[in-house]
């Protein structure tokens, strides 16, 4: 029988380590209860099933080699260079290889914080030399002035950015920064820059994210939370959208006066506030400018978040919510994981949200027993936007055929995954919320 396991093209190395060895696991189950079904089940393993001992010892195997991947001292190391290429398969000119690329990468690898990430430093590059003077010219501009076609080329630029540069500044914000520590004053001072450009307001991603998300874990008092919501019903999802598209600005700094934290609400304030005010003064000079190079990639950029947030904590466990096993999932696609920094792996991040981006993947396969214990969901060949819209079209088949099972799930019809995906969409009540959080 087919796994159902299907591996694209574009798929990280760690992430195709990660799927055969999951794969792996779900031929060895299926074989166990074929000869359990023959009567058989003391006959020795063939190909296609594996001794638990050995399954333990082919764990470890992928464990170690994902790791050797990350390890500069190890023969194995291979930092990320480009997001679109893995280095190792980057069939470069060998004059380019020799004089241009590796030289590049040695010199790019002590100046980052950890030497895997020299993606950061070459996307760091790619905004410095084309979004900042795009955006400058828009504004300075030569003799002919404001150019539409130039403005809307920039806004597509910038949104074809937003995914990599917001999750580049995801590991920024937990890590305080993604450059060597003797480059700190760059690290904090790029963000104010090239923030604006790609939709963020000033500081607002950290103290939402790392401040306020990460305490409260998609609970009660998460501002972001999907439990209040019907995960599969439009009119709940724009509710849940505009809240944040419209009132952020004033529900961010309320939470954190709730929470006695009036230093933290003062500073949401003066950032979110002014950012705004910022933005009204610029539009007032040049508002065609201001439009394409603030305004448009900062409506996008919210409403991606938001959507981005609803597929991350869309399936929610009925009996134990306030697990992060059971209240946020695993992807292994491409837009997450190879464009986006492993984005994918949500239930490890929230898990240990200091954990670096490139040991999610060993750290998933570490603790797949674990996962599969909590029942743990895992995705593939899907990402969180459009995990959204099926949810949107309540196509649980879709979402069904996108599972890759662990565990127990294993043993699951398509149409009993079906159902297992739906039962964890629903709208928790009040006093649901009160009685699983011990609220008062």
């Amino acid at each position: 029988m087919a796994s159902g396991v299907v591996y694209d093209a574009n798929l990280t190395r760690s992430d195709v380590l990660v799927l055969k060895n999951i794969e792996a696991d779900i031929y060895n189950h299926r074989h166990e209860e074929t000869l359990d079904a023959s009567g058989d089940g003391d006959a020795p393993k063939s190909r296609a099933g594996t001794a638990p001992a050995d399954r333990d010892d082919d764990d470890e195997a992928t464990v170690q080699t994902l790791r050797d991947l990350n390890n500069p001292k190890s023969e194995q190391f291979e930092p990320t260079v480009f997001t679109s290429w893995d280095l190792s398969t980057l069939n470069l000119n060998p004059f380019l290889d020799q004089w241009l690329l590796r030289p590049y990468v040695r010199a790019a690898r002590g100046l980052l914080r950890v030497e895997t990430d020299v993606v950061m430093l070459t996307h760091l590059m790619l905004y410095l030399t084309t979004s900042v003077p795009s955006a400058a010219y828009l504004f300075l501009g030569g003799g002919g002035g404001f150019n539409w076609v130039h403005g809307l080329l920039h806004a597509a630029m910038q949104i074809s950015y937003m995914g990599s540069y917001t999750l580049m500044m995801h590991q920024h914000i937990h890590m305080r920064g993604i450059l060597h520590r003797r480059l700190a004053w760059i690290d904090a001072l790029f963000p104010y820059l090239t923030d604006p450009l790609m939709g963020h307001s000033w500081n607002s991603y950290f103290y939402h994210h790392v401040k306020h998300h990460h305490v409260e874990g998609n609970g009660p008092g998460d501002l972001s939370s999907t439990m209040r919501y019907q995960r599969d019903d439009i009119c709940h999802f724009l509710r849940y959208v505009g809240r944040f598209y419209f009132l952020v600005w004033l529900d961010l700094p309320l939470y954190f006066f709730r929470k006695r934290k009036p230093l933290l609400a003062a500073k949401v304030m003066f950032w979110e506030w002014g950012f705004c005010a910022s933005l009204y003064l610029l539009y007032t000079v040049n508002p065609r400018a201001t439009t394409c190079v603030f305004l448009i990639p900062f409506f996008l950029l919210r409403a991606g978040l938001m959507v981005g947030n609803w597929g991350q904590h869309a399936f929610v466990d009925n009996v134990e919510p306030d697990s992060d096993y059971r209240s946020s999932i695993t992807l292994i696609d491409v837009p997450s994981n190879r464009h986006c920094f492993n984005d994918g792996y949500h239930t490890s991040h929230h898990l240990n949200p200091m954990r670096h981006w490139r040991d999610h993947p060993a750290a998933f396969v570490k603790a797949k027993k674990l996962y599969a214990s909590h029942d743990a969901l895992v995705f593939h060949e899907i990402d969180y936007i459009m995990i959204t819209v099926r949810l949107m079209m309540k196509d649980y088949d879709t979402l069904a055929r996108r599972m890759v099972p662990i565990g127990d799930q294993i043993g699951l019809s398509m149409k009993e995954r079906a159902e297992m995906l739906r039962s964890r969409t629903r709208q928790f009540t009040a006093e649901e919320m009160r009685e699983k959080y011990n609220l008062t």
